[in-house]
């Protein structure tokens, strides 16, 4: 504990004393169903058993115009007390606080919980261009009742005995675009002057605190919204917080606005923003109020944290994501276990990336997070086995180590010099270094695990006959698609792993034919692009990094829009020699042709290696297939089969 004298030290928000500063915030879990269910219950308390020192639970609901999801909490019932109160009995006795989360998202409304298209209110119909929606101004009673919403439900989480609660006006949900002038074009007595846009929030504040007596009362803003069109910026939110700090406990200062493609990346910062950025916002709030102030945006490893605290940027961390990936983070980090943390690496594919299809938020490092009541206690074998996995990719890595940890003697086998395959190709790409992580993680899990680890090793039917496991788990991965292109001989065409490896060069001008619309081809056009080639993205899709978690892919496009790299769209690579390339309109049909070029990179997918799963078909053993050698995905199934395999093994 003595290397984070900061970061485990008491401090006092209002009435509450947190034992630490490690903070978990309000995020939607899609684990609720109107009030936390016993899923939701378990995902907390694995927190809190971690040692987190508070738990901020997810957005609530105050009106019924505020429902935008059909997993949403809600606090417009008395139903609801119930669900909270075993949230808090799971987490007290593990000495977490729990804070409960008021929320209207006003503007942000998409649809309703059935699917269909909601009426967004806002306080005025200015048009937020993210997702198209023109919301209808709230009526006055409207606003009233929304307020009074505020009230009511902060006495149901106070009945429900949580120890705070916390009003959400960052990202430009409805508390904030009453505050914004770019926003609020009211001329009654909610906008005008600052002192009328400020009223919602003040009333808001007002009936809160009366319905929770002296319990702890907080607010979530965003420190700037990174707008400089229709955000506030940092100064503006000073002000804001200077005016409310004598009726607040504590302020949480995040980042960003949901309203804009490129504000909204802020939400939920994927790995190329900076780790620790938030800083600055959340220290200038901290200077103009004096509250204790928590700063939220990619703090994922207790150095960060720790070093923001010392310098006085923020006086509690939150570090959300970073205990989806490692619930038991804070113990270890306070035990000086630094080396067992698993560390996020920003990827938001099953965490933010669930949340946005609507399923129960994960990790694709840990995937016991969220199935907490399925996965959350290992149980050991009561049949110790001999097992081999073949592959050190991801898949295999994770099957190891759970199979090695419950009890198996395992042996894993790679044909590779080093251990992690895709995810190694994967790191090599700009602003995807951190991918590189997974492997570390799994890898050192597998080894502390047990797991005899073997690399330069080729598997096949030979070697598992004479290894003689009980059991073999196959995760041989995937190879790129390779299909016969008309002038494949002829044109410089050469595979995207060969180039991210360095077995090939490319020339000054290069066409990268993107079949799948993920990472790689959005990748390969920045990294190609900067080391000085003029490159055209073509894409067999609508838009690049299509399949991509939305706030990860604005991202990157906007990186690539700064290069000014052309993107083209909706074309089907068929064919090229030696200067050009030739697509098919997918839309039309027509031919395009792409003149004056040097090289082809194709991505064109990946098909699974099943060799040695069809050498294996005579196999007395128990056999089973993971991951990519099954059929090409991503890192996050392979990584969930290879849980499911270590488990059942």
């Amino acid at each position: 504990m003595s290397s984070f004298p900061n970061l485990f030290s008491e401090i006092a928000l209002g009435r509450t004393v947190v034992k630490n500063r490690i903070f978990s915030t309000g995020h939607h879990t899609h684990h609720a169903h109107g009030a936390p269910s016993d899923r939701l219950v378990a995902y907390q308390e694995a927190r809190a058993r971690g040692g987190a020192g508070l738990i901020v639970m997810e957005v609530a609901a105050v009106h019924e115009s505020a429902q935008f999801s059909a997993n949403l909490l809600q606090v417009t019932a008395p139903d609801c007390i119930p669900g909270y109160a075993k949230v808090v009995d799971a987490c007290r006795p593990h000495g977490a606080r729990v804070f409960g989360q008021l929320f209207h998202p006003g503007r942000e409304i998409q649809s309703t919980a059935d699917g269909m298209m909601a009426v967004a209110y806002a306080p005025s119909a200015v048009p937020k261009e993210r997702f198209h929606i023109m919301p209808r101004p709230m009526p006055e009673a409207m606003i009233e009742e929304v307020i009074a919403g505020f009230g009511r439900g902060a006495g149901y989480l106070a009945e429900a005995g949580l120890d705070g609660v916390e009003i959400v006006a960052s990202h430009s949900y409805l508390p904030a675009q009453f505050i914004n002038p770019r926003l609020n074009q009211r001329t009654d007595r909610w906008g005008g002057s600052f002192e009328n846009r400020l009223r919602f929030l003040k009333e808001a504040i007002a009936v809160v605190r009366k319905a929770i007596g002296d319990r702890t009362l907080g607010m979530r803003i965003s420190g700037d919204e990174v707008d400089p069109s229709q955000g506030l910026d940092a100064d503006e939110v000073a002000a804001i917080c200077s005016a409310l700090a004598p009726d607040l406990d504590y302020l949480s200062v995040v980042a960003g606005m949901s309203s804009t493609l490129g504000s909204s990346i802020h939400v939920v910062p994927p790995m190329g923003i900076p780790a620790g950025y938030i800083a600055p916002y959340a220290r200038r709030v901290r200077e103009a109020t004096g509250l204790p102030v928590i700063a939220t945006g990619r703090i994922n490893q207790p150095q960060i944290a720790e070093a923001m605290l010392a310098a006085g940027d923020a006086d509690l961390c939150g570090m959300t994501r970073a205990m989806i990936c490692d619930p038991a983070m804070p113990q270890k980090a306070a035990q000086g276990r630094l080396d067992d943390i698993r560390a996020c690496i920003g990827c938001n594919q099953a965490c933010i990336g669930h949340s946005h299809k609507g399923v129960p938020i994960s990790c694709i490092q840990y995937p016991e997070s969220g199935r907490e009541e399925q996965y959350g206690s290992l149980v050991p074998t009561t049949r110790p086995r001999r097992v081999l996995v073949a592959g050190g990719g991801p898949a295999g890595l994770k099957a190891a180590a759970v199979a090695a940890a419950r009890g198996h003697d395992v042996t894993l086998m790679e044909k590779a010099a080093h251990l992690g395959g895709q995810a190694l190709l994967a790191q090599k790409l700009p602003g995807r270094e951190e991918f590189g992580g997974i492997v570390q993680n799994l890898e050192h899990e597998a080894r502390v695990a047990g797991v005899t680890i073997r690399t330069g090793a080729v598997v096949d039917a030979a070697v598992v006959r004479e290894y003689a496991p009980d059991a073999v788990i196959v995760a041989t991965g995937a190879r790129p698609y390779a299909p016969m292109l008309e002038g494949r001989d002829e044109a410089h065409m050469v595979e995207a792993w060969d180039v991210l490896s360095g077995r090939a060069n490319v020339g000054a001008s290069v066409v990268i034919a993107d079949w799948r619309c993920d990472w790689i081809g959005i990748g390969l056009a920045e990294m190609l692009a900067v080391a000085g080639s003029r490159v055209t993205l073509c894409l067999n899709g609508a838009m690049a990094g299509e399949t991509l978690q939305l706030y990860v892919r604005n991202h990157y496009l906007g990186r690539l829009h700064k290069l000014g790299v052309p993107v083209r769209t909706h074309l089907r690579l068929f064919g090229a020699d030696a200067d050009s390339a030739y697509f098919q309109d997918t839309l039309t049909g027509d031919a395009v042709v792409i003149e004056e070029i040097d090289t082809v990179v194709t991505a064109l997918g990946h098909i699974g290696d099943d060799d040695l799963l069809q050498a294996l078909a005579g196999f007395d053993g128990e056999l089973r297939a993971i991951g990519d050698c099954i059929v090409s995905r991503s890192a996050e199934e392979a990584v969930y089969e290879g849980l499911v395999a270590g488990w059942e093994i």
